[in-house]
């Protein structure tokens, strides 16, 4: 598969791009400027991360994600709240990395093999809503995630069933010649990733004699074609906002691909026209670049408002240490609050009524506050 850039379709994809580029620009000088950046960073995680799920066709709310990040289920976590959590932990892993590191072979096998636990697991990477003493509460939300590859596990042998078995047809008629793993159970063996990966990689360079947007969609574009990992497509998303801050484009913050992707048509994403794909992505790329520039307008609003409530305060008070923590997640609970300020829950109930955020319903389940 050859992916080149003739002159009649960089030609046409030259307004889509540069519009890309242009909000690409703004929106990284914006946060890198702002002090409400850190947050609106930190809040992209999780938004990115749910919009993932989305884009493959499974609805996870950010509330349960951020519960689950806290170790707060409100409920046994589902198969898709598992998988959002490990892109989750993916984007920050690659943030703490450096910019080059996702690319290379050594981040990528980390990324695609069984290394991501242990990443996830490291104090860069670790939530700060939970204390370092929760062993018990650690260990169930691994245990969940074995729990989700065995489905994932369970689910793929039923499809190979059903393929093999013609969907309840009798056994005497497969093939005599079959595989000695007919389930999948252990990878397929026609499916070679290292070499799929390999074969994706080597686009890399071609990406690299192009502007940085166009090039990002062209690894995208290549990424979903080739299919490199089954388990882990979601990967191909948050390697091209890694390429991106590699090529300094968004250095900043780890750019939000999925969450421009997903307010894309899937006719577009996947029409058999590579010109129309490649605008698709470039115009996943402004639309999250907006939205994210909204978000940034919204955190800055809400920043100032609150520091209107603890200007006369004492100078140890905790409200600026509330604040900050507000703007970097999609939303609170009094629960999160108290863990990370350190105080009682009737204290952290006051402490958010004194700073003036909205209170959210939570679907019926919980107590939450945030910044929509």
């Amino acid at each position: 598969m050859r992916y080149e850039i003739d002159n009649t379709l960089l030609k046409s994809l030259l307004p889509a791009f540069a519009l890309a580029e242009d909000m690409l620009a703004r929106l990284d000088e914006r946060v890198a400027r702002s002090p409400v950046g850190a947050g609106f960073a930190e809040r992209g995680h999780f938004f990115d991360a749910a919009s993932a799920l989305w884009v493959a066709g499974e609805l996870v709310h950010v509330e349960d994600l951020v519960l689950h990040d806290a170790h707060m289920d409100s409920r046994t976590p589902s198969h898709e709240l598992t998988i959002a959590h490990a892109v989750l932990r993916a984007r920050r892993r690659i943030w703490t990395a450096d910019p080059i590191w996702a690319l290379s072979g050594a981040g990528l096998n980390v990324l695609a093999g069984a290394g991501l636990e242990d990443a996830g697991r490291a104090p860069e990477v670790r939530s700060t809503l939970a204390p370092p003493d929760e062993e018990k509460d650690e260990g169930e939300a691994l245990l969940s995630m074995e729990l989700a590859e065995i489905d994932a596990v369970l689910a793929r042998s039923q499809r190979l069933l059903d393929t093999h078995l013609g969907g309840g047809s009798k056994v005497e008629e497969r093939p005599k010649e079959t595989p000695a793993d007919p389930l999948g159970l252990f990878g397929d063996e026609e499916w070679d990733e290292a070499q799929r990966l390999s074969d994706w990689r080597a686009v890399i360079p071609l990406a690299e004699e192009l502007p940085s947007a166009l090039g990002a969609a062209v690894l995208f574009e290549a990424w979903e074609r080739t299919e490199p990992l089954r388990r882990q497509h979601w990967l191909g998303g948050l390697l091209v906002s890694s390429y991106l801050r590699s090529r300094g484009k968004v250095a900043s913050h780890l750019f939000s691909f999925y969450a421009g992707l997903k307010v894309i048509r899937h006719e577009r994403r996947r029409s058999r026209d590579r010109a129309t794909r490649l605008l698709a992505f470039l115009e996943a790329m402004r639309e999250s670049a907006a939205a994210g520039l909204k978000d940034m307008d919204r955190l800055s609003l809400a920043r100032t408002q609150m520091e209107l409530r603890f200007r006369d305060r004492r100078s140890n008070s905790s409200l600026p240490q509330l604040a900050e923590f507000v703007l970097s997640r999609p939303m609170v609970s009094s629960t999160m609050v108290a863990r990370q300020l350190r105080v009682t829950s009737r204290g952290a109930l006051n402490l958010l009524n004194e700073i003036g955020i909205r209170e959210i319903t939570g679907r019926g389940r919980y107590r939450a506050w945030g910044i929509i």
